[in-house]
Protein backbone atom coordinates (compact mmCIF):
# COMPACT_ATOMS: atom_id res chain seq x y z
CA UNK A 1 0.00 0.00 0.00
CA UNK A 2 1.38 3.37 -1.03
CA UNK A 3 1.60 6.37 1.28
CA UNK A 4 -1.28 8.07 -0.56
CA UNK A 5 -3.45 4.97 -0.28
CA UNK A 6 -2.61 4.69 3.42
CA UNK A 7 -3.60 8.32 4.04
CA UNK A 8 -6.81 7.83 2.09
CA UNK A 9 -7.65 4.72 4.13
CA UNK A 10 -7.02 6.57 7.39
CA UNK A 11 -9.15 9.45 6.18
CA UNK A 12 -12.02 7.10 5.34
CA UNK A 13 -11.76 5.50 8.77
CA UNK A 14 -11.86 8.87 10.50
CA UNK A 15 -14.87 10.07 8.50
CA UNK A 16 -16.65 6.76 9.15
CA UNK A 17 -15.87 6.98 12.88
CA UNK A 18 -17.22 10.54 13.00
CA UNK A 19 -20.31 9.59 10.94
CA UNK A 20 -19.42 12.08 8.20
CA UNK A 21 -21.02 11.76 4.78
CA UNK A 22 -22.70 14.13 2.33
CA UNK A 23 -25.92 14.71 4.26
CA UNK A 24 -24.30 15.03 7.68
CA UNK A 25 -21.61 17.38 6.32
CA UNK A 26 -24.37 19.53 4.80
CA UNK A 27 -26.21 19.62 8.11
CA UNK A 28 -23.02 20.61 9.93
CA UNK A 29 -22.35 23.42 7.43
CA UNK A 30 -25.85 24.83 7.91
CA UNK A 31 -25.55 24.59 11.70
CA UNK A 32 -22.22 26.43 11.75
CA UNK A 33 -23.22 29.25 9.41
CA UNK A 34 -26.73 30.00 10.65
CA UNK A 35 -25.78 29.65 14.31
CA UNK A 36 -22.59 31.70 13.85
CA UNK A 37 -24.58 34.65 12.56
CA UNK A 38 -27.25 34.31 15.21
CA UNK A 39 -24.85 33.86 18.14
CA UNK A 40 -22.85 36.95 17.21
CA UNK A 41 -25.85 38.97 18.38
CA UNK A 42 -28.27 36.68 20.26
CA UNK A 43 -26.22 36.36 23.46
CA UNK A 44 -26.14 40.17 23.74
CA UNK A 45 -29.85 40.76 23.05
CA UNK A 46 -30.59 41.44 26.76
CA UNK A 47 -27.90 44.16 26.73
CA UNK A 48 -29.31 45.50 23.43
CA UNK A 49 -32.82 45.65 24.90
CA UNK A 50 -31.50 47.61 27.90
CA UNK A 51 -29.66 49.98 25.55
CA UNK A 52 -32.89 50.59 23.61
CA UNK A 53 -34.86 51.42 26.77
CA UNK A 54 -36.35 48.03 27.65
CA UNK A 55 -36.23 46.62 31.19
CA UNK A 56 -36.03 43.31 33.06
CA UNK A 57 -39.57 42.31 32.08
CA UNK A 58 -38.78 42.84 28.40
CA UNK A 59 -35.73 40.59 28.79
CA UNK A 60 -37.83 37.99 30.59
CA UNK A 61 -40.46 38.19 27.86
CA UNK A 62 -37.77 37.62 25.22
CA UNK A 63 -36.57 34.46 26.98
CA UNK A 64 -40.13 33.27 27.59
CA UNK A 65 -40.85 33.76 23.89
CA UNK A 66 -37.76 31.75 23.02
CA UNK A 67 -38.99 28.79 25.04
CA UNK A 68 -42.64 29.12 24.08
CA UNK A 69 -41.84 29.48 20.39
CA UNK A 70 -39.45 26.54 20.66
CA UNK A 71 -42.39 24.57 22.01
CA UNK A 72 -44.89 25.78 19.43
CA UNK A 73 -42.45 25.44 16.53
CA UNK A 74 -41.06 21.97 17.27
CA UNK A 75 -44.14 19.98 16.32
CA UNK A 76 -44.99 22.08 13.22
CA UNK A 77 -41.33 21.76 12.26
CA UNK A 78 -41.69 17.99 12.24
CA UNK A 79 -45.06 18.23 10.47
CA UNK A 80 -43.71 20.49 7.72
CA UNK A 81 -40.85 18.04 7.24
CA UNK A 82 -43.48 15.35 6.68
CA UNK A 83 -45.39 17.48 4.18
CA UNK A 84 -42.56 18.79 2.01
CA UNK A 85 -39.50 16.79 3.08
CA UNK A 86 -36.78 17.72 5.56
CA UNK A 87 -34.51 19.33 2.97
CA UNK A 88 -37.21 21.69 1.66
CA UNK A 89 -38.35 22.38 5.23
CA UNK A 90 -34.83 23.55 6.16
CA UNK A 91 -34.92 25.95 3.21
CA UNK A 92 -38.17 27.48 4.48
CA UNK A 93 -36.88 27.74 8.05
CA UNK A 94 -33.77 29.61 6.91
CA UNK A 95 -35.82 32.09 4.87
CA UNK A 96 -37.96 32.83 7.92
CA UNK A 97 -34.87 33.44 10.07
CA UNK A 98 -33.44 35.80 7.44
CA UNK A 99 -36.62 37.88 7.59
CA UNK A 100 -36.19 38.26 11.35
CA UNK A 101 -32.56 39.34 11.01
CA UNK A 102 -33.59 41.97 8.48
CA UNK A 103 -36.23 43.43 10.82
CA UNK A 104 -33.69 43.98 13.61
CA UNK A 105 -31.34 45.70 11.16
CA UNK A 106 -34.00 48.03 9.77
CA UNK A 107 -35.87 48.96 13.00
CA UNK A 108 -33.68 49.85 16.06
CA UNK A 109 -36.34 49.50 18.80
CA UNK A 110 -36.70 46.92 21.56
CA UNK A 111 -40.29 46.25 20.49
CA UNK A 112 -38.98 45.40 17.00
CA UNK A 113 -36.47 43.02 18.58
CA UNK A 114 -39.31 41.12 20.26
CA UNK A 115 -41.30 41.03 17.01
CA UNK A 116 -38.30 39.85 14.97
CA UNK A 117 -37.49 37.22 17.59
CA UNK A 118 -40.69 35.44 16.58
CA UNK A 119 -38.96 34.72 13.26
CA UNK A 120 -35.35 33.96 14.17
CA UNK A 121 -34.87 33.14 17.84
CA UNK A 122 -36.25 29.59 17.63
CA UNK A 123 -34.59 28.51 14.38
CA UNK A 124 -32.92 25.61 16.17
CA UNK A 125 -36.23 24.35 17.58
CA UNK A 126 -38.19 24.45 14.35
CA UNK A 127 -35.38 22.87 12.35
CA UNK A 128 -34.31 20.22 14.88
CA UNK A 129 -36.97 17.56 14.10
CA UNK A 130 -36.05 17.73 10.41
CA UNK A 131 -32.33 17.56 11.21
CA UNK A 132 -32.78 14.61 13.59
CA UNK A 133 -34.82 12.78 10.96
CA UNK A 134 -32.16 13.39 8.30
CA UNK A 135 -29.40 12.15 10.61
CA UNK A 136 -31.31 9.03 11.65
CA UNK A 137 -32.22 8.18 8.06
CA UNK A 138 -28.66 8.72 6.83
CA UNK A 139 -26.80 6.72 9.51
CA UNK A 140 -26.90 3.14 10.85
CA UNK A 141 -28.07 2.55 14.42
CA UNK A 142 -24.59 2.26 15.88
CA UNK A 143 -23.60 5.69 14.52
CA UNK A 144 -26.67 7.76 15.35
CA UNK A 145 -25.47 9.09 18.70
CA UNK A 146 -22.20 10.04 17.00
CA UNK A 147 -24.16 11.79 14.24
CA UNK A 148 -26.24 13.72 16.78
CA UNK A 149 -23.07 14.53 18.72
CA UNK A 150 -21.30 15.85 15.62
CA UNK A 151 -24.28 18.13 15.01
CA UNK A 152 -24.16 19.32 18.62
CA UNK A 153 -20.38 19.76 18.40
CA UNK A 154 -20.65 21.76 15.17
CA UNK A 155 -23.25 24.04 16.77
CA UNK A 156 -20.86 24.72 19.67
CA UNK A 157 -18.28 26.21 17.30
CA UNK A 158 -20.47 29.25 16.52
CA UNK A 159 -21.67 29.29 20.11
CA UNK A 160 -18.04 29.67 21.13
CA UNK A 161 -16.84 32.08 18.44
CA UNK A 162 -20.07 34.01 17.77
CA UNK A 163 -20.22 35.88 21.11
CA UNK A 164 -16.48 36.53 20.91
CA UNK A 165 -16.88 38.19 17.51
CA UNK A 166 -20.09 39.90 18.64
CA UNK A 167 -18.26 41.26 21.68
CA UNK A 168 -15.63 42.72 19.36
CA UNK A 169 -18.38 44.34 17.25
CA UNK A 170 -19.74 45.98 20.41
CA UNK A 171 -16.25 47.08 21.47
CA UNK A 172 -15.71 48.75 18.07
CA UNK A 173 -19.16 50.19 17.30
CA UNK A 174 -21.06 50.24 20.61
CA UNK A 175 -23.99 48.28 21.94
CA UNK A 176 -26.59 49.55 19.44
CA UNK A 177 -24.70 49.77 16.14
CA UNK A 178 -22.45 46.79 16.89
CA UNK A 179 -25.35 44.42 17.43
CA UNK A 180 -27.18 45.62 14.32
CA UNK A 181 -24.01 45.04 12.28
CA UNK A 182 -23.79 41.55 13.80
CA UNK A 183 -27.30 40.84 12.52
CA UNK A 184 -26.17 41.99 9.08
CA UNK A 185 -23.41 39.38 9.21
CA UNK A 186 -26.00 36.80 10.31
CA UNK A 187 -28.11 37.57 7.26
CA UNK A 188 -25.15 37.08 4.93
CA UNK A 189 -24.11 33.78 6.55
CA UNK A 190 -27.63 32.38 6.27
CA UNK A 191 -27.60 33.07 2.52
CA UNK A 192 -24.42 30.99 2.20
CA UNK A 193 -26.02 28.25 4.31
CA UNK A 194 -28.98 28.13 1.93
CA UNK A 195 -26.70 27.49 -1.01
CA UNK A 196 -24.63 24.81 0.74
CA UNK A 197 -27.58 22.83 2.06
CA UNK A 198 -29.07 22.57 -1.42
CA UNK A 199 -25.81 21.17 -2.77
CA UNK A 200 -24.73 18.83 0.04
CA UNK A 201 -27.89 17.44 1.66
CA UNK A 202 -29.43 14.53 -0.22
CA UNK A 203 -33.14 14.77 -1.02
CA UNK A 204 -35.15 12.75 1.52
CA UNK A 205 -38.10 11.97 -0.70
CA UNK A 206 -39.79 15.36 -0.84
CA UNK A 207 -42.63 14.76 1.62
CA UNK A 208 -44.60 12.35 3.75
CA UNK A 209 -46.51 10.47 1.07
CA UNK A 210 -43.44 9.56 -0.93
CA UNK A 211 -41.44 8.89 2.25
CA UNK A 212 -44.19 6.55 3.43
CA UNK A 213 -43.90 4.53 0.22
CA UNK A 214 -40.12 4.37 0.60
CA UNK A 215 -40.48 3.33 4.25
CA UNK A 216 -42.86 0.53 3.26
CA UNK A 217 -40.36 -0.67 0.66
CA UNK A 218 -37.60 -0.72 3.30
CA UNK A 219 -39.71 -2.09 6.15
CA UNK A 220 -37.50 -5.14 6.72
CA UNK A 221 -34.32 -3.16 7.16
CA UNK A 222 -36.00 -0.54 9.30
CA UNK A 223 -33.32 1.95 8.35
CA UNK A 224 -35.54 4.76 7.14
CA UNK A 225 -37.35 6.86 9.72
CA UNK A 226 -40.37 8.85 8.55
CA UNK A 227 -42.97 10.82 10.48
CA UNK A 228 -45.66 9.73 8.03
CA UNK A 229 -47.34 7.28 10.38
CA UNK A 230 -47.30 9.82 13.19
CA UNK A 231 -48.82 12.74 11.35
CA UNK A 232 -51.47 12.34 8.69
CA UNK A 233 -53.94 14.99 7.58
CA UNK A 234 -54.95 16.31 11.03
CA UNK A 235 -52.11 17.53 13.29
CA UNK A 236 -54.37 17.86 16.37
CA UNK A 237 -55.39 14.22 16.14
CA UNK A 238 -51.74 13.38 15.53
CA UNK A 239 -50.71 15.00 18.82
CA UNK A 240 -53.27 12.94 20.75
CA UNK A 241 -52.15 9.84 18.88
CA UNK A 242 -48.51 10.48 19.73
CA UNK A 243 -49.33 11.14 23.39
CA UNK A 244 -51.03 7.75 23.63
CA UNK A 245 -47.98 6.12 22.08
CA UNK A 246 -45.39 7.87 24.28
CA UNK A 247 -43.32 5.36 26.22
CA UNK A 248 -43.67 5.70 30.04
CA UNK A 249 -39.88 5.97 30.26
CA UNK A 250 -39.96 8.87 27.82
CA UNK A 251 -42.64 10.57 29.95
CA UNK A 252 -40.42 10.27 33.03
CA UNK A 253 -37.48 11.72 31.11
CA UNK A 254 -39.73 14.56 29.95
CA UNK A 255 -40.87 15.50 33.48
CA UNK A 256 -37.34 15.55 34.89
CA UNK A 257 -36.04 17.40 31.84
CA UNK A 258 -38.69 20.10 32.40
CA UNK A 259 -37.45 20.60 35.97
CA UNK A 260 -33.83 20.79 34.80
CA UNK A 261 -34.79 23.36 32.16
CA UNK A 262 -36.46 25.41 34.89
CA UNK A 263 -33.03 25.43 36.52
CA UNK A 264 -31.42 26.56 33.27
CA UNK A 265 -33.98 29.05 32.00
CA UNK A 266 -34.89 30.97 35.17
CA UNK A 267 -31.51 32.78 35.07
CA UNK A 268 -30.57 32.20 31.40
CA UNK A 269 -31.36 35.62 29.92
CA UNK A 270 -29.86 37.38 32.93
CA UNK A 271 -26.47 35.64 32.93
CA UNK A 272 -25.04 38.33 30.63
CA UNK A 273 -26.64 41.04 32.79
CA UNK A 274 -25.11 39.48 35.94
CA UNK A 275 -21.68 39.41 34.32
CA UNK A 276 -21.73 42.85 32.64
CA UNK A 277 -23.98 44.94 34.91
CA UNK A 278 -24.60 43.38 38.35
CA UNK A 279 -21.41 42.12 39.96
CA UNK A 280 -18.93 44.41 41.71
CA UNK A 281 -16.22 43.77 39.11
CA UNK A 282 -18.21 43.57 35.83
CA UNK A 283 -16.74 42.21 32.61
CA UNK A 284 -16.77 43.85 29.17
CA UNK A 285 -18.70 42.54 26.15
CA UNK A 286 -15.47 41.09 24.75
CA UNK A 287 -14.68 39.38 28.06
CA UNK A 288 -18.18 37.90 28.11
CA UNK A 289 -17.47 36.57 24.62
CA UNK A 290 -14.32 34.95 26.02
CA UNK A 291 -16.38 33.35 28.81
CA UNK A 292 -18.77 31.90 26.25
CA UNK A 293 -15.82 30.59 24.24
CA UNK A 294 -14.50 28.88 27.38
CA UNK A 295 -17.92 27.33 27.94
CA UNK A 296 -18.23 25.96 24.41
CA UNK A 297 -14.62 24.79 24.21
CA UNK A 298 -15.27 22.74 27.34
CA UNK A 299 -18.40 21.27 25.76
CA UNK A 300 -16.58 20.40 22.53
CA UNK A 301 -13.83 18.52 24.40
CA UNK A 302 -16.30 16.08 25.96
CA UNK A 303 -18.68 15.47 23.03
CA UNK A 304 -16.89 12.84 20.93
CA UNK A 305 -15.58 10.56 23.72
CA UNK A 306 -18.96 10.65 25.49
CA UNK A 307 -20.82 9.93 22.23
CA UNK A 308 -18.58 6.91 21.63
CA UNK A 309 -19.08 5.56 25.15
CA UNK A 310 -22.85 6.15 25.06
CA UNK A 311 -23.17 4.27 21.75
CA UNK A 312 -21.21 1.35 23.25
CA UNK A 313 -22.74 1.21 26.73
CA UNK A 314 -25.80 2.77 28.40
CA UNK A 315 -27.21 6.29 28.36
CA UNK A 316 -28.65 7.04 31.83
CA UNK A 317 -25.34 7.77 33.62
CA UNK A 318 -24.36 10.36 31.01
CA UNK A 319 -27.73 12.10 31.16
CA UNK A 320 -27.66 12.08 34.98
CA UNK A 321 -24.19 13.66 35.10
CA UNK A 322 -25.45 16.32 32.71
CA UNK A 323 -28.33 17.12 35.05
CA UNK A 324 -25.87 17.51 37.94
CA UNK A 325 -23.86 20.11 35.99
CA UNK A 326 -27.05 21.98 35.05
CA UNK A 327 -27.91 22.14 38.75
CA UNK A 328 -24.54 23.38 39.96
CA UNK A 329 -24.12 26.28 37.49
CA UNK A 330 -26.53 28.85 39.03
CA UNK A 331 -24.98 28.21 42.45
CA UNK A 332 -21.49 28.68 41.05
CA UNK A 333 -22.57 31.86 39.27
CA UNK A 334 -23.98 33.25 42.52
CA UNK A 335 -20.51 33.18 44.08
CA UNK A 336 -18.63 34.37 40.97
CA UNK A 337 -17.95 38.11 41.17
CA UNK A 338 -14.85 38.54 39.00
CA UNK A 339 -13.49 37.35 35.64
CA UNK A 340 -11.38 34.65 37.31
CA UNK A 341 -14.28 33.04 39.17
CA UNK A 342 -16.63 33.53 36.23
CA UNK A 343 -14.19 31.58 34.06
CA UNK A 344 -14.43 28.62 36.43
CA UNK A 345 -18.23 28.91 36.48
CA UNK A 346 -18.38 28.89 32.67
CA UNK A 347 -16.19 25.78 32.54
CA UNK A 348 -18.85 24.17 34.72
CA UNK A 349 -21.52 25.52 32.39
CA UNK A 350 -19.72 23.88 29.46
CA UNK A 351 -19.68 20.55 31.28
CA UNK A 352 -23.49 20.63 31.42
CA UNK A 353 -23.37 19.67 27.73
CA UNK A 354 -21.71 16.41 28.83
CA UNK A 355 -24.66 14.20 27.94
CA UNK A 356 -26.96 16.47 25.93
CA UNK A 357 -26.48 14.59 22.62
CA UNK A 358 -27.00 11.37 24.57
CA UNK A 359 -30.29 12.73 25.92
CA UNK A 360 -31.45 13.55 22.38
CA UNK A 361 -30.44 10.10 21.21
CA UNK A 362 -32.29 8.60 24.20
CA UNK A 363 -35.46 10.43 23.13
CA UNK A 364 -35.12 8.93 19.66
CA UNK A 365 -34.43 5.46 21.11
CA UNK A 366 -37.61 5.64 23.19
CA UNK A 367 -39.74 6.95 20.30
CA UNK A 368 -41.63 4.53 18.00
CA UNK A 369 -39.69 3.56 14.89
CA UNK A 370 -42.35 4.91 12.54
CA UNK A 371 -42.72 8.33 14.19
CA UNK A 372 -39.37 9.48 15.53
CA UNK A 373 -39.46 13.03 14.10
CA UNK A 374 -43.04 13.48 15.29
CA UNK A 375 -42.35 12.19 18.81
CA UNK A 376 -39.18 14.30 19.02
CA UNK A 377 -41.18 17.39 18.07
CA UNK A 378 -43.96 16.55 20.55
CA UNK A 379 -41.41 16.07 23.36
CA UNK A 380 -40.03 19.57 22.78
CA UNK A 381 -43.52 21.02 22.34
CA UNK A 382 -44.57 19.83 25.80
CA UNK A 383 -41.26 20.61 27.48
CA UNK A 384 -40.84 24.15 26.21
CA UNK A 385 -44.45 25.21 26.83
CA UNK A 386 -43.86 24.54 30.53
CA UNK A 387 -40.35 25.99 30.51
CA UNK A 388 -41.50 29.26 28.93
CA UNK A 389 -43.36 29.96 32.18
CA UNK A 390 -40.11 29.58 34.11
CA UNK A 391 -38.25 31.87 31.72
CA UNK A 392 -40.76 34.68 32.18
CA UNK A 393 -41.03 33.99 35.93
CA UNK A 394 -37.27 34.44 36.12
CA UNK A 395 -37.78 38.14 35.34
CA UNK A 396 -39.99 38.60 38.42
CA UNK A 397 -37.48 36.66 40.55
CA UNK A 398 -34.70 38.89 39.18
CA UNK A 399 -36.65 42.00 40.15
CA UNK A 400 -36.90 40.62 43.71
CA UNK A 401 -33.14 40.12 43.62
CA UNK A 402 -30.59 38.41 41.36
CA UNK A 403 -29.71 36.12 44.28
CA UNK A 404 -33.34 34.94 44.59
CA UNK A 405 -33.34 34.10 40.89
CA UNK A 406 -30.18 31.96 41.10
CA UNK A 407 -31.14 30.10 44.29
CA UNK A 408 -34.60 29.23 42.90
CA UNK A 409 -32.94 27.86 39.75
CA UNK A 410 -30.61 25.68 41.84
CA UNK A 411 -33.51 24.18 43.83
CA UNK A 412 -35.38 23.17 40.67
CA UNK A 413 -32.20 21.49 39.45
CA UNK A 414 -31.89 19.46 42.65
CA UNK A 415 -35.46 18.17 42.31
CA UNK A 416 -35.06 17.28 38.63
CA UNK A 417 -31.75 15.49 39.13
CA UNK A 418 -33.05 13.46 42.06
CA UNK A 419 -36.17 12.54 40.07
CA UNK A 420 -34.18 11.23 37.12
CA UNK A 421 -31.77 9.34 39.37
CA UNK A 422 -34.71 7.53 40.98
CA UNK A 423 -37.10 7.05 38.06
CA UNK A 424 -35.10 7.45 34.82
CA UNK A 425 -34.77 4.40 32.58
CA UNK A 426 -31.45 3.03 31.40
CA UNK A 427 -31.07 2.05 27.72
CA UNK A 428 -28.43 -0.36 26.50
CA UNK A 429 -27.28 -0.63 22.91
CA UNK A 430 -27.72 -4.01 21.17
CA UNK A 431 -23.97 -4.62 21.44
CA UNK A 432 -23.92 -4.10 25.21
CA UNK A 433 -27.30 -5.59 26.04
Amino acid sequence: MTADESMKTRGLRITAFLALQSTTVGILAVAVLVDMGERMAERFLPIYILALGGGALAIGLLQAMDNLLSALYSFPGGYLSYLVGAKRALLIFNLVAMTGFALVIVIPAWQAVLAAAVLFISWSAISLPAIMSLIYNALPRGKRTMGVSMHSLARRVPMALGPLIGGQFIALWGERTGIRLAFGAALAMTVVALLLQQVLIRDDGGGGRQAARVAAAQKKGGALITPAAAFGPNPEKSIRKLLRRMDPALKRLLVTDILIRFCEQIPYAFVVVWCMKTIADPVTALQFGVLTTVEMATAVLVYIPIAYLADQTTKKPFVLITFVFFTLFPLALLYSRSMEWLTAAFVLRGLKEFGEPTRKALIMDLAPDDSKAGMFGLYYLIRDVFVSVAAFGGAFLWELSPQTNLVAAFLFGVIGTAGFALFGRDIATPESA
